[in-house]
């Protein structure tokens, strides 16, 4: 964060964002695999097959410095979500890239997301991958005239037959193709779940909030692209549900805005940890992790 906010207390933050009359930046699953055990569509995800086991584990409780404060976590009630990050938006020759959008802070979020996923399954951390893709025929895009539709085909042309780096043919932001796969240096695990999404809330029509509910999960640890739609989104959705989401600064990217002298990443950061939750980074979550504490229930 840049410097801009030193001074200001939380409060004074807070009568500054409510003084501006509700404006706010805001920034939508196959257990398939690309390496994951599972992953699930809105109607698969709903159905009792779908059911996740899962064996209560006692974790620790761990403090990580985080604006507004710090935060103390339980690592048994702990998940990781990676938003998107998917060849579509971070990879070169991926939708984004094909538009002709910066992607450099997408591929800087890539490393200390990578660290953050090892930290995190080496503490036996639930990590869950969303991606945004849609059906071939595009029939869950939304209606006609919906803006999601709309936007995705005017601006992004979703669903374009394209050839993919490899020289797969494939076709963008749609299931099951190479735009859709999660970027090589994160490839999920077996034991990882994944879902996919056709709004930028994760939440929205998938299963994720029972997951987290049946695996006990109060703690989310954000990272992913962009910080200001997708992330901010599913982070804002989560807040409503009264789960607790910690969004780690240097694991996402917002290329809207990102030459302007206040970026929307920065806007959104803010908005973050001022009232939906908090902000940190990878190498404090970390730091974290590798305290040694006494065992909570916490």
């Amino acid at each position: 964060m840049r410097g801009q906010e030193k001074g200001f207390s939380r409060r004074q933050i807070l009568e500054m964002t409510m003084g501006m009359s509700g404006l706010a930046l805001t920034g939508a699953g196959s257990t398939f695999a690309q390496g994951a055990k599972r992953m699930l569509t809105p109607e698969e995800s709903m159905s009792p097959a779908s059911d996740l086991s899962h064996t209560t584990t006692t974790g620790r409780v761990v403090t990580i410095d985080a604006k507004f404060s710090p935060i103390a976590i339980n690592t048994a009630k702990t998940a990781v979500i990676v938003v998107d990050m998917q060849n579509d938006f971070g990879a070169e020759g991926g939708m984004f890239q094909r538009a002709g959008i910066d992607i450099s802070m997408i591929r800087a979020a890539v490393a200390p997301t990578a660290k953050t996923l090892a930290a995190a399954r080496q503490e036996g951390i639930k990590v869950i991958y969303l991606k945004m893709a849609f059906k071939p025929d595009l029939s869950d895009a939304g209606a006609a005239d919906s803006v999601n539709r709309v936007r995705h085909l005017q601006i992004m042309h979703v669903g374009k037959a394209v050839r993919a780096p490899n020289g797969a043919e494939s076709r963008i932001l749609i299931r099951d193709t190479w735009n859709t796969d999660i970027l090589p240096e994160l490839t999920p695990k077996t034991e990882d779940t994944v879902l996919y999404k056709t709004r930028f809330s994760g939440f929205y029509q998938t299963e994720l909030d029972a997951i987290l509910k049946r695996l006990g999960i109060n703690y989310l640890i954000f990272t992913g692209c962009t910080t200001s739609i997708c992330v901010e989104s599913t982070i804002r959705d989560a807040m409503y549900r009264d789960f607790l989401p910690v969004l780690l600064a240097d694991c996402t990217g917002e290329p809207i805005g990102h030459d302007l002298p206040r970026s929307n990443h920065e806007a959104s950061l803010l908005t973050i940890q001022t009232l939906f939750g908090w902000v940190s980074s990878s190498n404090d979550f970390i730091k974290g992790l590798e305290a040694r504490p006494a065992t909570s229930n916490l």
